[in-house]
């Protein structure tokens, strides 16, 4: 068994625990957002009393070391952080249920890719694409989380229109685009929902150019959803909901070059692999 294999197991937590399963976090809402805080079956930490440092050995002048229960103050923290919406609090690989086998397949290559991926290294990223209601954000989410529980990584959460309008309300209290872009310039691991979403002005595509940008030129990854497909341009910019068969399906939708730009697109290509996810609606599933 490798590192990227093991669990993330807090000593401190009960590990038959329904609410952490050992992990000794909690993950709840907070209005819009998904927050963190220490699980119930938690408690006091008997090796360092509370102090957050042990002694490295057994000699007073020995240097001391952080404690294990610093490891998980700085999960719950970042996943605090991470901007991730409050509608995904049950977003996990384990409750996403695949309805055929090429969701099934997806759901492995998701996995793989957690397992694969190593901080300081350079890792590629994973882009899912497919129609609305397929589960790209759910299981984009679960990754997210996974690598804030697991491995302790730095995550931020972003849809791209929320972004604009970020941007735009920085703009009347007068921050430069570059300070606001900074954060998700340099987290370890950025997810961008909703690629290509928008009004398809030259503004969006320059504030997508630059962030993409930032993160190609710093070597770090990015997961993506879309509604979107890779592949050549079709050279319509928009769906014309006028342009449908008897179904009501639109006959030629854009592709994703059309709504990011031909630079977007290809350094996007070159850092991430493409995986759709194909399927029924979730939404129409729910009672």
């Amino acid at each position: 068994m490798t590192k990227n294999d093991a669990r993330w197991v807090y000593e401190g937590a009960d590990q038959s625990c329904t609410v952490c399963h050992g992990d000794g976090l909690e993950a709840y809402r907070d209005g819009a957002r998904l927050m963190a805080r220490t699980c119930v079956c938690v408690g006091d930490c008997e090796l360092c009393g509370g102090t957050g440092f042990v002694a490295s050995g057994t000699d007073r002048s020995d240097p001391v070391r952080r404690c294990h229960c610093q490891h998980l103050k700085v999960r719950i923290r970042r996943l605090s952080e991470s901007d991730i919406p409050a509608r995904h609090d049950k977003s996990t690989r384990l409750s996403f249920k695949p309805t055929n086998h090429a969701q099934t397949a997806v759901l492995a290559r998701v996995s793989s890719w957690l397992k694969a991926y190593n901080a300081g290294e350079t890792n590629r990223g994973l882009i899912l694409y497919g129609d609305v209601g397929r589960g790209k954000t759910h299981l984009m989410v679960a990754l997210l989380r996974d690598l804030i529980v697991q491995r302790g990584t730095s995550v931020r959460f972003v849809e791209f229109s929320h972004l604009l309008a970020d941007l735009k309300s920085g703009f009347q209290h007068r921050q430069s685009t570059s300070a606001l872009l900074k954060p998700l310039s340099e987290v370890q691991v950025l997810g961008i929902d909703e690629l290509g979403k928008g009004r398809n002005t030259s503004f969006e595509g320059t504030i997508l150019d630059e962030l993409v940008s930032r993160r190609y030129n710093a070597d770090l990854p990015i997961l993506g959803t879309t509604n979107y497909a890779p592949g050549p341009s079709t050279g319509v910019a928009v769906s014309n909901a006028a342009d449908v068969d008897r179904s009501g399906r639109v006959r030629q939708r854009p592709a994703l070059v059309d709504r990011v730009g031909d630079r977007v697109y290809s350094r996007l290509r070159e850092m991430c692999d493409f995986v759709g996810l194909t399927g029924e609606d979730y939404r129409e599933r729910r009672p």
